[in-house]
C-alpha cells in the first residue's frame, strides 16, 4: 500500500494538535499513513506533552520557531528520506473525516498529470458551512481568492464525485507527490507563513502538473488561531506580524509571477488594496500596525522569495 506522510506543525497548541491527531487515528486505512509532528520550538511544553500523549507518531523537534514554512520543511525532508509516496501538509487546527485520505490517494494514483490535491474544507464550528471550496487566482488583479465561503454544499455547483480544477492549493491541506517536492524543493523558508501555498502551487504548475479540489474528501478547519492575541490591545486582536507577512509576501508573489501583460492592472489594484489597509490603520489610530505595514511594503519591494536546498537546520 502506498504510504502517505501527514505533516503537522505544532506551536503552543496542545489541545488543537491533539484533537487533530485523534481524528487521524480514526482513518479508515490507518496503515496507509504516518503522522509526522514537527514542534516549532513551543514555549508552553506542548511539544513534549504531545510526544508523550502520542508515542506512535514520528516526532521532530525544531530548535527555533521556523514558521509554517520551515516547520513543514523539516517534515518534508523526513518524508523524502523515508521515501513516502505522498505528502500531506495539514494544519494542526483541523479534524478529518475517516475516509478523507483514500480518495486523494486513489485519484493521484490514477492521474499521473496531477501534481497536488486539496479536500473540501468546512468550518469546524459550523460543520456544514464551507471554509474553502476551491482556491483561485485573478491574473489581471494579482489577487488570490477562495470560492463558496459561508455556503452549504447544496447551494454551490460542486458535486461530490466531480474533481474541480483550481489555481492553487491551500496550505491548510496540501496533498502532493513526495517525489515532486524532492524535485522542486519544499516551501520557501523566508516566506515564514502566508502565500507559501500559492508559491508552491505555481511552481508545481510550472512543471506542467495540474491541481484539483476533491469534494468527496472532507475535513474541518478551526482557522486563525495563531493570528490573534487572546485579549484586545490598542492595536486590536490581530498580531501586527500577520499584517507584515501578508503584505510583504503578497508583493513577493506579485514580483515573482506577474506577467508583463497583467502588470498595469496588477500595479493599480494592489496599490489601491495596500493603500486601503494603510488608510484603515490611520483611521483606527493603530500607528504600530501602520508602521509595520509600511515596513512590509519596503521589504516587499527590496527583497524577494528565496529558494534554498531542502536541508535540516543543523546540516
Amino acid at each position: 500500500m502506498k504510504k502517505t506522510a501527514i505533516i503537522l506543525v505544532n506551536w503552543n497548541s496542545f489541545a488543537l494538535t491533539a484533537q487533530c491527531i485523534r481524528s487521524l487515528q480514526q482513518l479508515s486505512q490507518p496503515e496507509s499513513a504516518t503522522v509526522i509532528l514537527v514542534d516549532n520550538h513551543s514555549e508552553d511544553g506542548s511539544g513534549e506533552a504531545l510526544k508523550n500523549e502520542f508515542p506512535h507518531i514520528i516526532y521532530i523537534q525544531a530548535h527555533d520557531n521556523l514558521g509554517f514554512t520551515g516547520g513543514n520543511n523539516l517534515g518534508i525532508l523526513y518524508a523524502i528520506k523515508e521515501k513516502f509516496t505522498y505528502t500531506l501538509l495539514l494544519n494542526n487546527d483541523t479534524t478529518v473525516s475517516p475516509d478523507f485520505l483514500a480518495p486523494m490517494v486513489a485519484y493521484m494514483d490514477a492521474h499521473s498529470e496531477m501534481g497536488a490535491l486539496q479536500p473540501l474544507i468546512y468550518y469546524h464550528h459550523e460543520p456544514s458551512i464551507i471554509w474553502n471550496g476551491g482556491s483561485y487566482y485573478n491574473n489581471w488583479l494579482g489577487h488570490p481568492s477562495i470560492r463558496y465561503i459561508g455556503k452549504t454544499l447544496d447551494s454551490t455547483p460542486l458535486q461530490k464525485t466531480t474533481p474541480i480544477p483550481v489555481d492553487w492549493i491551500t496550505g491548510c491541506a496540501f496533498f502532493t507527490r513526495t517525489s515532486l517536492l524532492d524535485s522542486i524543493g519544499g516551501l520557501s523558508d523566508n516566506l515564514f507563513m502566508y502565500f507559501e501555498d500559492i508559491d508552491l502551487s505555481f511552481r508545481i504548475r510550472e512543471k506542467g502538473y495540474q491541481l484539483r479540489l476533491l469534494p468527496q474528501s472532507v475535513i474541518w478547519h478551526v482557522g486563525g488561531m495563531s493570528n490573534k492575541n487572546k485579549e484586545k490591545t490598542r492595536e486590536g486582536y490581530v498580531n501586527p506580524v500577520v499584517h507584515y507577512l501578508n503584505i510583504r509576501n503578497r508583493i513577493w508573489i506579485l514580483k515573482q509571477y506577474t506577467s508583463l501583460q497583467y502588470l498595469p492592472s496588477v500595479l493599480l489594484f494592489n496599490s489601491l488594496y495596500i493603500s486601503g489597509i494603510l488608510f484603515y490603520f490611520i483611521l483606527r489610530v493603530r500607528w504600530g500596525k501602520f508602521q509595520t505595514a509600511c515596513k512590509a511594503v519596503l521589504d516587499g519591494l527590496l527583497d524577494q522569495i528565496e529558494y534554498k536546498p531542502l536541508t535540516s537546520p543543523s546540516e
